[in-house]
């Protein structure tokens, strides 16, 4: 029976987990195809080894202590794959649906939504185009109350919904969605925390791009030969991406570089999707600290054209 064990409990692990993240969590269901189609994959996988286990009862045990030692190994690697993914779940918008999210944020703009982006589109004509990439872990649809308000400034906006919650899997994203509306004259990249990053990774390099909006975030390459127009938009109490952190951004930014410190704001404020760990404690409303980040960027893109 005991060599039976290692099985059982990869296909307990393989089986559930994914059940569980998509019961628990409605941001699964929604973001990029790469994470479902993983736990998808999983919960197959841990049908199968369940099959194979339950039918090996009606056989005696094939002995040896390094098939042992390999099922061993291989159950450890499939519940260590499956802690990984439940951790890489996202932060789900905390108020529910994309009907929902509709019903309350996007007046005057036209939302769409596909497997790798959600665009909002005034419905007034609009000449310039934002990419934003989300935080680490933070799914696309909780940054659609804030960018909605954008986009009824006159600015397409596509945020993207990126690889297992991670910016960093493919930086490049942007310039596909970029490349969607070619009627756009005028482009920015910008991003929450580490989508930030990648959105300075890829301003530099397009020719397209004539802005850099960071939300909470800084560059980790120096940009300050760059011609790029940046805004970088903080909040004095973020415990993850701190006031000393941005200040010592400012040597790799451009000299032109608008700063924008937001009074009492914390890092989960660039978004809407409850607390995060690790951050600060907020002085400040969330309502009142959005307007100042909202405001910050909507005058700032419209600077661009």
């Amino acid at each position: 029976m005991l060599h039976r064990v290692p099985a059982v409990c990869a296909a307990v692990a393989l089986t559930l987990t994914p059940l569980w993240l998509v019961g628990t969590n409605p941001s699964v269901a929604r973001a990029h195809p790469l994470l479902p189609g993983l736990l998808a994959a999983a919960c197959v996988l841990g049908l199968v080894i369940a099959w194979r286990t339950a039918r090996s009862r009606r056989r005696p045990p094939r002995p040896g202590r390094r098939r042992a030692v390999l099922a061993s190994v291989a159950a450890l690697l499939a519940i260590g794959s499956m802690a990984a993914l439940a951790w890489l779940a996202p932060f789900p918008f905390s108020n529910g649906t994309p009907g929902a999210a509709q019903g309350f944020a996007l007046a005057g703009v036209d939302y769409r939504e596909d497997a790798t982006s959600i665009t909002l589109i005034p419905v007034t004509s609009s000449v310039r185009g934002l990419v934003f990439y989300p935080g680490a872990r933070v799914e696309a649809l909780a940054y659609v109350p804030l960018l909605a308000r954008v986009a009824q400034e006159g600015t397409t906006v596509v945020i993207l919904k990126e690889p297992l919650g991670i910016s960093l899997l493919d930086s490049g994203q942007a310039r596909s969605a970029m490349q969607a509306y070619p009627d756009l004259s005028v482009w920015a990249v910008g991003g929450h925390s580490l989508g930030g990053v990648s959105a300075s990774i890829v301003a530099p390099e397009d020719d397209a791009v004539d802005g850099l909006v960071l939300w909470a975030s800084y560059p980790l390459e120096d940009l300050s030969g760059s011609d790029l127009e940046v805004l970088s938009v903080s909040g004095a109490e973020d415990g993850l991406t701190t006031r000393a952190d941005v200040e010592a951004s400012r040597a790799r930014l451009p000299a032109g570089t608008s700063f924008v410190e937001v009074p009492g704001a914390v890092h989960a404020f660039f978004g809407d999707y409850g607390e995060q760990p690790g951050d600060g404690t907020a002085t400040a409303g969330r309502e009142p600290a959005q307007e100042i980040i909202v405001d910050a960027t909507v005058h700032f893109l419209a600077s661009l054209g």
